[in-house]
């Protein structure tokens, strides 16, 4: 049987291998999965995590629970020679191993895309794995915890003011979010007001939330700033050493919290292997998501998808640079029609290219709040968080994840968020250590 080896278990990889084994003979193909982490993460959830309104558990889609006929590889592929058609594995213990494969699916995904700014490497943190999100919420509430303890000053004013840097999407859910965790933490605690706590979202560009009408992204300023949320537009993060911040306009002030989340990039694992990649670093696909070289030919037994791959947008207007862009709904579709291709290859029968107009754009801006956009028609404040809620509740995949999220929500409208700080769980041996026995000198 043909071996294919799929690399990457997020959004596209998962939906490769899902529809794989819904589709393929039982003796048709042998498919192998390779990701470092045992789960997919269903990243539109990650602003609400980072808020508390849904638990960090039912955002994640275990692998091994619903891949039943792929076998899965808890590791890392850190490099592929496509010539001898192998795969170099690196697992968490032991030495790396090269496996045998026919048929190669690259859907790595994407990374923090950042630049050289002082501070930045040391103080930020990105928003785009489980860990990260569950990061920033905890930091939140162990700040709140801190700053209780102390007198009006700048050591408490730098533990309640929050950086966001980048205006897009994920950075305005990220930061509208965290607004609104804030707002919902000063009820708990009478020694901080309001006005104590300082949100900050610094964006390059005039405008924020490109995929919408500036008509929709103004409404969301209008409504950020009623909040007691500052957007700084037109502006650049200069320097965030030792977490003070310094912007073009030259504002200057300290935070605990810098999260980045302005932009991303192709996978670094791209780089050691031999497969044609574009100026940006991407993978090189045809519209029929198989990959192609310079020449435009196809290079055999080998597929890409998702936020690693530079996948033609036939749909005029759509994509930026005639590519699709790097978000969910392309790469959940994408990784679905690719399943079917590459059976269809297998069977001798023609690719479909891939074509999918933009649904729409929905964004979660805390509770009660949201906007949703498709093409003119657009919908802000309550009705579009039902929808935001409504969409990405239906669009989680299994049954299974999509009823435990539905009925957190509806467990919180009753009981109210979470706000239980879990620190300490990075270092859990602490308490154990302090109060151990030890073997006399």
């Amino acid at each position: 049987m043909p071996k294919i080896l799929i690399v990457g278990g997020g959004y596209a990889g998962f939906y490769t291998a899902w529809k794989l084994e819904k589709y393929l003979g039982r003796n048709e193909a042998e498919v192998t999965m390779v990701d470092p982490r045992p789960y997919m993460t269903y990243q539109p959830f990650l602003p609400e995590i980072a808020a508390g309104s849904i638990d960090p558990r039912y955002a994640l889609v275990s692998h091994r629970a619903h891949l039943k006929r792929t076998e899965i590889l808890t590791a890392s592929v850190t490099g592929i020679n496509h010539a001898a058609k192998t795969a170099t594995i690196t697992p968490p213990v032991g030495e790396p191993y090269d496996i045998d494969y026919d048929i190669i699916v690259v859907t790595a995904g994407s990374v923090s895309r950042t630049f050289p700014i002082p501070g930045v490497a040391d103080e930020a943190i990105g928003m785009k794995n489980i860990e990260e999100a569950i990061a920033v919420r905890d930091r939140i509430l162990s700040n709140f915890d801190k700053a209780a303890l102390l007198p009006a000053g700048p050591e408490r004013d730098r533990l309640l003011t929050f950086v966001v840097v980048g205006g897009g999407f994920a950075g305005i859910e990220a930061f509208a979010e965290m607004r609104s965790f804030a707002s919902y933490l000063v009820r708990q605690y009478p020694e901080i007001s309001f006005d104590d706590t300082h949100f900050h979202l610094i964006e390059a560009m005039g405008r924020i939330m490109p995929e919408v009408s500036l008509k929709t992204s103004q409404w969301v300023l209008k409504n950020l700033a009623q909040r007691g949320a500052q957007v700084h537009l037109d502006t650049q993060l200069t320097s965030a050493v030792g977490g003070h911040i310094v912007q073009s306009d030259g504002v200057e002030y300290d935070s605990d919290l810098i999260v980045w989340t302005a932009g991303v990039m192709a996978s670094p694992m791209l780089r050691n292997t031999d497969l044609p990649v574009e100026e940006r670093g991407r993978l090189m696909v045809q519209p029929d998501l198989r990959v192609k070289d310079a020449d435009g030919n196809v290079v055999e037994g080998a597929w890409g998808a998702g936020d690693v791959s530079a996948v033609p947008d036939l749909i005029p207007g759509q994509g930026v640079g005639g590519f699709c862009v790097p978000n969910a709904q392309h790469a959940v579709r994408q990784g679905k029609l690719m399943a079917k291709n590459i059976i269809a290859v297998l069977r001798d029968e023609t690719p479909r290219e891939y074509a999918h107009k933009n649904q729409g754009a929905v964004a979660g801006l805390g509770i009660g709040v949201g906007v949703f956009q498709r093409g003119p028609i657009a919908f802000t404040g309550l009705i579009a968080w039902f929808m935001h809620r409504g969409y990405h509740g239906l669009a989680m995949p299994t049954w299974e994840r999509k009823l435990r999220v539905i009925f957190g929500w509806v467990g919180n409208f009753f009981l109210g968020r979470d706000t239980v700080s879990i620190t300490a769980v990075e270092t859990p041996r602490a308490s154990f250590e302090q109060f151990a026995s030890r073997p006399k000198a």
